[in-house]
């Protein structure tokens, strides 16, 4: 199938291309693919106002349901409706620190399944491949699991355990490769992909006109005639490059309706200062993790710069303290600012991360502390870098100071690289005259179908939709799902 739809000259519309396969693209191949969820027989869900609503119609999968109804009232940790719903339906009562098994059965019904194919630069598993194996995942480890294969089984099968409930990156992305090979779905993936622009070729473009194609992308389209006619679609064409052992070459596949999961983890923020860009500074954790591998620093170095407040950062911090690598550690925030991510998580699931806090408090550069070649640098900016390795930074009462170092790592955050769209994807926001955001300004979608407000045929999930967490991207697959079996005629009457 794959090299069918990567001929170009012949190539006949996919029903769907998804572009990302990490966990919101692995688990919306999961349900293109044939695999229904029924509620499990008496099985009773602990929300009785959700349960009564189950009831009502026992013998309809939830794909075929009225998911905005299921989901009204539900309330938890994500503002998706969808989110809520699926996630409780998997994990009826995980945020209460409940341990009840999902109430869904799944059914494989292979003539419900959509035809698809899925793009991902890497294997599946998408930006997790980009996190250092050993670092402890944020969410707990049973929320990293995907429909009908719990992490904590596939956990035990490899006679592995949890710390504090949660597992490394090394384990997430081993787990996410082994789920598409056990459920039959690496027939839809292909990896080693990097797609080079989305294009919508219009209406007209489905009836076979072959001056249709590639004429330029048309976001906005003219109001179409209304018209009941299932058989008026928009054609998408999506190009790019794929690299395999036999080198890379260029493919484009056609497409009645994209689904964007690229995530948020391709373009690092930059904090936009004179000298940025010099050789020794950096904006991803794994440079780091090369230059300890590669012994260009090391304990006897001049201190290493690392800024940022969040979790990327600490985990920066926690890598180079575990080498004995001198740090100056830089953040805008005060070190009791509410807002800090380390004053929100319990102390006792991430020691690791409150562990940096009390080094973030206690070690600052007027008042050495207990922690050896760590000096920390609350409510600093960044001024400018120099060629001969030094940092100017301000402090917050304006007065500069400079430091000697040996490289700079700059992790405050990243955003989705979207330039494969049009205007980077900015005309598909919620605020269209600023870039996307998957916190302040994601893809703006229906809530209940995930496709684009802006752009019929186009979807969104995961970051790109608001949707930050594994647990909760599962529910955006869900509402893509639904909505893609309507439209290729596959819901049951």
């Amino acid at each position: 199938m794959l090299h069918t739809h990567l001929d170009q000259s012949s190539a006949k519309p996919l029903p769907v291309v998804i572009i990302g396969n990490g966990p919101s693209g692995i688990c919306l191949s999961y349900l293109l693919s044939g695999y229904v969820p029924y509620v499990r027989r008496g099985a009773v869900h602990p929300n009785p106002i959700l349960q009564r609503k189950l009831e009502e119609t026992p013998e309809i999968s939830i794909l075929d349901q009225d998911i905005e109804y299921l989901s009204e009232g539900l309330e938890g940790r994500s503002t998706s409706p969808l989110a809520l719903l699926f996630d409780t339906l998997l994990r009826p009562d995980t945020d209460f620190g409940g341990t009840a098994d999902s109430i869904l059965s799944w059914w494989h019904q292979p003539d419900r399944a959509v035809p698809h194919l899925v793009l991902g630069k890497n294997l599946p598993g998408g930006a997790w491949h980009s996190i250092e194996g050993s670092m402890f995942t944020l969410s707990q480890g049973d929320w990293m699991g995907l429909p009908d294969l719990q992490f904590k089984d596939w956990m035990s099968r490899k006679k592995r355990g949890f710390r504090n409930n949660r597992s490394t990156a090394g384990d997430i992305v081993q787990y996410y490769q082994y789920y598409v090979a056990k459920k039959g779905l690496k027939k839809n993936f292909l990896c080693g992909t990097f797609v080079a622009s989305v294009k919508n070729l219009g209406v007209d473009a489905v009836y076979g006109n072959p001056g249709s194609r590639d004429r330029g992308c048309r976001w906005d389209l003219p109001e179409k005639p209304m018209d009941d006619s299932k058989d008026i679609r928009t054609l998408f064409q999506v190009d790019g490059f794929v690299t395999t052992i036999n080198g890379t070459q260029p493919f484009s596949v056609y497409a009645e309706n994209v689904v964007l999961a690229t995530g948020t983890y391709d373009s690092p923020s930059w904090l936009g200062v004179q000298g940025e860009d010099l050789s020794f500074v950096h904006h991803k954790l794994s440079a780091l993790e090369d230059a300890v591998r590669n012994k260009e620093i090391g304990m006897m170095s001049d201190p290493i710069l690392i800024v940022g407040a969040g979790l990327t950062a600490a985990d920066a911090v926690l890598f180079a303290h575990h080498y004995n690598i001198p740090v100056i550690h830089a953040f805008r925030r005060r070190v009791n600012d509410p807002a800090l991510i380390f004053n929100q998580l319990p102390k006792t699931m991430y020691p690791e991360y409150h562990k940096v806090h009390q080094m973030m408090k206690e070690q600052v550069s007027s008042c050495p502390g207990l922690y050896e070649s760590y000096v920390s640098l609350p409510e600093h900016h960044i001024v400018s870098f120099t060629e001969d390795r030094k940092c100017i930074f301000r402090d917050k009462s304006g007065h500069q100071k400079v430091y000697n170092i040996s490289m700079a790592f700059v992790l405050i955050g990243s955003n989705p690289n979207l330039s494969y769209l049009p205007n980077n994807g900015a005309d598909l926001a919620v605020d269209c005259e600023q870039p996307v955001s998957s916190k302040r300004n994601p893809i703006d979608v229906d809530p209940f179908t995930y496709e684009s407000v802006h752009e019929k045929g186009l979807y969104a999930m995961g970051p790109l939709a608001g949707d930050n967490f594994v647990r909760f991207v599962q529910g955006g697959a869900l509402a893509v799902a639904s909505s893609l079996l309507k439209k290729a005629n596959k819901n049951p009457p």
